[in-house]
């Protein structure tokens, strides 16, 4: 059965069990494929990599927002009166 891997660097739970930080250091700042049976099991991803995503997300649920209220009416305020 063919399995997509969505990382360039692969290893295995033995591996990530034996050495963390080596596996993790491997990739040089990229996300780390964790293989249980030569199958993806979860991805070891950076501090600044998963920081990015959940920006990134941020950005999408926000833009969704914007798209939902475009056709709103719009109030005209005064800043001084707020």
């Amino acid at each position: 059965m063919a399995v997509r891997v969505l990382a360039d660097v692969a290893a295995s739970i033995s591996e990530l069990k034996a050495n963390p930080m080596k596996v993790a250091g491997s990739a040089y700042g990229e996300p780390v494929a964790i293989l249980n049976r030569n199958e993806p099991a979860f991805y070891c991803v950076p501090a600044a990599v998963y920081e990015q995503l959940m920006d990134k997300i941020e950005d999408l649920e926000l833009l969704q927002i914007v798209y939902e209220r475009k056709d709103e009416e719009s109030i005209a305020v005064n800043i001084d009166d707020l």
